[in-house]
């Protein structure tokens, strides 16, 4: 079955170049030909992992040549990341856009909502979050690197809002952290496995225990 990304939300694929001659400039036509070839990459990512995806694939996917492929990535590798990538940035400024404007008390409820805010991003476009949550655990080292510095991030801003009210109770980074972990697996776990729930089934239970988390690390206990 042919994977397609959900238009918008991650990625959006360009018009098609006009034949022939044409105005555009030769950046302009380079941004839309790597906006194509991330798009394919992460179709077919979803589609066979990893593995499946070789250069002259990606650039029949994205209707470019091979040669139109090197003008923008030097090789796979650097096609793959610039994707997740995207993935990652798109994905944190979903977590920035529903945190509050405001300092207040982060109840399991407040927590719910924040983590609703990454999930629905990801079932926005289930093809996007299996290529980058499921398969792109299999890339390697490189991979890995990316994906923590990214979860800590998210982790540290979310200490840094729950914190900006003095009442709230602190809690190490590290619980932050891995309340971001245990959420992300559970989203992969979800993701891979489909027919066991969605994906955003998840945010109401997740209030609940990561708010019992950070209030246990809070206490020492």
């Amino acid at each position: 079955m042919t994977s397609r990304i959900t238009e918008g939300v991650f990625f959006s694929a360009p018009a098609d170049l006009p034949r022939g001659r044409h105005e555009l400039s030769r950046d302009k036509v380079l941004s839309a030909q790597r906006e194509r070839l991330m798009i394919a990459t992460t179709e077919l990512m979803a589609e066979s992992g990893y593995q499946g995806v070789a250069v002259r694939r990606i650039a029949k996917r994205a209707k470019v040549s091979p040669a139109a492929f090197y003008e923008c990535f030097p090789d796979k590798d650097a096609c793959v990341f610039a994707a997740y990538g995207r993935f990652i940035e798109v994905l944190l400024n979903r977590i920035r856009d529903v945190l509050p404007t405001a300092s207040f008390a982060w109840d399991h409820r407040t927590i719910a909502v924040v983590v609703d805010g990454y999930l629905s991003a990801l079932n926005a476009d289930p093809v996007v979050a299996r290529a980058f949550q499921v398969e792109m655990d299999t890339v390697g080292r490189r991979a890995r690197v990316q994906r923590r510095a990214a979860l800590v991030g998210m982790a540290q801003a979310l200490k840094s809002e729950r914190e900006r009210s003095p009442g709230n109770p602190r809690a190490p980074l590290s619980a932050y952290v891995g309340a971001v972990y245990a959420i992300r697996q559970l989203a992969s776990d979800a993701l891979d496995e489909p027919e066991e729930g969605s994906v955003t089934d998840l945010s109401a239970e997740a209030g609940v225990w990561i708010a019992a988390m950070l209030s246990s690390a809070q206490d020492g206990t």
